[in-house]
């Protein structure tokens, strides 16, 4: 089981874009994740008439690692730390480290 999934909530911890907040889109690999409207990085893109793609500058998200990421609390109203629990009828589910309130229902 990830610590960081697919739709999640997060903040960006450390980097270029420290502080702002957006949703997962793909995790690339265990170690890496795509955020939106974060580590956006511009490229020169060729035009394609098969595909019926134009050329230019385009913005891409560029994946960046899990630890520079941290899942998002909004009862603390900031990022938060995750851990595993598992409950009575036997299930592991993610919860926050700050006050354990589970993360998935």
């Amino acid at each position: 089981m990830q610590k960081i999934k697919k739709g999640d909530d997060v903040t960006v911890i450390t980097g270029k874009d420290k502080g702002k907040r957006g949703t997962v889109l793909r995790v690339v690999d265990a170690e890496h994740v795509i955020v939106e409207n974060v580590n956006i990085a511009r490229k020169h893109q060729k035009p394609n008439p098969q595909a019926g793609e134009p050329g230019g500058i385009v913005d891409k998200p560029m994946p960046m690692h899990v630890s520079n990421v941290a899942l998002y609390n909004p009862q603390k109203g900031g990022p938060d730390r995750v851990g595993f629990k598992i409950l009575e009828d036997g299930r592991k589910v993610r919860v926050f480290k700050s006050n354990g309130e589970v993360v998935d229902v």
